[in-house]
């Protein structure tokens, strides 16, 4: 299932990751709440209709889902994009543009670093280990509230989910997940993340101002599964390309 959401949101994206997902029931996605804090979240737009989350991790590097910049396996043109940020209401926040030609996409992971004009924002710190079964994380992201038609429910205020980290070998992560490879395996504890989620942070459950960016949130079965991209994996590409 969690393979097949991939593959459907790598061919659909600009109808809003994952939206043409068969229905769940509308508390998988409507189980989270409101967020309180997040000034490192970032909305993703294209052609100004929100799309992705993604998070800042330096004053002009964004990191998101790769596959938040793929339109039909075409990639989608730097001029389309723009990026909300700087409050938890996207319609109040600062609109900032990449620098064309300054995205940079994982070999290993579906991770995309994208480089902006200045912003002044608070950043997120990169966790240097890699999560464990049983630690409970929390996703961030401003996506769908419903699971009938993602496209018309997107949230203008920033939300979270409560997930719980299981083995990769789980059944439920079952030929999407294994032992070793970049991407980590979650179940549903409050809420669960949608479409226009994609590309957000996963991140620790700490006193405000001290969490860490553990994942970039990549899929969900709209029911009780998610998964994202492990940060502690990729912290070498991450740091070599913001330094540039």
């Amino acid at each position: 299932m969690l393979h097949r959401v991939r593959v459907l949101l790598l061919t659909a994206l600009l109808l809003v990751t994952g939206s043409v997902m068969s229905a769940a029931p509308a508390s998988a996605v409507i189980g989270g709440s409101k967020s309180t804090y997040g000034p490192w979240a970032v909305r993703m737009l294209v052609d100004g209709e929100p799309v992705c989350t993604g998070t800042a991790v330096t004053q002009q590097w964004i990191i998101s889902a790769s596959h938040c910049f793929y339109e039909q396996a075409l990639p989608v043109a730097d001029k389309r994009i723009s990026f909300r940020v700087g409050n938890l209401d996207m319609r109040k926040g600062t609109t900032v543009r990449p620098l064309p030609g300054k995205r940079v996409g994982s070999a290993h992971a579906d991770m995309m670093l994208i480089k902006v004009a200045p912003m002044k924002i608070r950043t997120a710190p990169l966790a240097t280990a890699g999560v464990h079964p049983g630690q409970v994380v929390r996703q961030y992201g401003w996506g769908a509230t419903c699971t009938e038609d993602e496209n018309t429910c997107q949230s203008p205020v920033l939300k979270q989910s409560d997930l719980r980290v299981v083995r990769p070998d789980d059944a439920r992560c079952k030929g999407y997940t294994a032992p070793g490879g970049p991407d980590f395996c979650m179940e549903k504890v409050s809420g669960i993340p949608a479409g226009g989620d994609s590309g957000g942070p996963v991140m620790s459950i700490a006193p405000r101002g001290t969490e860490t960016l553990l994942g970039v949130f990549n899929g969900s079965d709209r029911e009780q599964v998610a998964q994202a991209g492990e940060i502690s994996q990729q912290l070498a590409w991450i740091r070599s390309v913001t330094r540039k």
